[in-house]
């Protein structure tokens, strides 16, 4: 089968429906919770990539113990520093393990210092279970001020909290049944994808913004 067809196949039922619904749409339609389509896609405490005025948006759902986001996040993250218009939406989502938390707290701690970045690329680097020792490490080998950081978490603790809260609503709301799932324009995509399959969903979503 042609990689198209497979992408297809794959993407399900479209995220369109969900985003246009009115605000009267019964929660238990959508998990048993109703969507903040506006914290979904603009949450100000949420990490942004690529070109923030990029035609295409990506929300990514994904787990630093997750093995499958480790591989899809580097050929997507290539996509969008060639593309050069496609908005990322990083959507920290510890499902897996208490460490799952402990690193995304990281990872967010480290955005007060502008290096959330560089913080998730060295966390999706790990190889194994993340633990305390592998985390350390990551960081250490990452220009991040280790020292700031701490003192980031300890401030900034109650707000990222609630931001994964808010993202593990989200989730919730929009029935994923774990990660990685990419939701690009209208599509869901719960699989991971390499840089073609990731390159072919995102002319698909512009073509079907353009309406070809």
């Amino acid at each position: 089968m042609h990689r198209r067809a497979l992408l297809r196949s794959a993407l399900g039922a479209t995220l369109a429906a969900t985003l246009i619904a009115a605000p009267s749409t019964d929660p238990s339609q959508l998990g048993g919770r109703p969507l903040d389509v506006e914290a979904l896609l603009f949450d100000p405490e949420t990490p942004v990539g690529g070109n923030p005025k990029g035609d295409v948006t990506i929300v990514a759902f994904f787990d630093y113990n997750c093995g499958y986001c480790r591989r899809s996040m580097p050929a997507l993250e290539r996509l969008v520093r060639e593309d050069g218009g496609i908005r990322l939406v990083y959507k920290d989502w510890p499902v897996l393990a208490q460490s799952s938390v402990t690193a995304a707290q990281f990872a967010l701690a480290a955005k007060y210092q502008g290096k959330y970045q560089a913080a998730h690329k060295a966390l999706m680097s790990i190889t194994g279970p993340v633990s305390v020792e592998r985390l350390e490490a990551a960081l250490k080998a990452t220009d991040i001020d280790r020292k700031r950081l701490g003192t980031d978490l300890k401030t900034h603790i109650g707000d990222i909290g609630a931001l994964l809260r808010r993202n593990n609503e989200q989730a919730e709301a929009l029935q994923l049944p774990g990660t990685p799932v990419f939701l690009v324009g209208p599509y869901k995509v719960a699989a991971a994808l390499d840089y073609d399959g990731f390159r072919e969903v995102v002319e698909d979503a512009r073509n079907r913004a353009a309406g070809k």
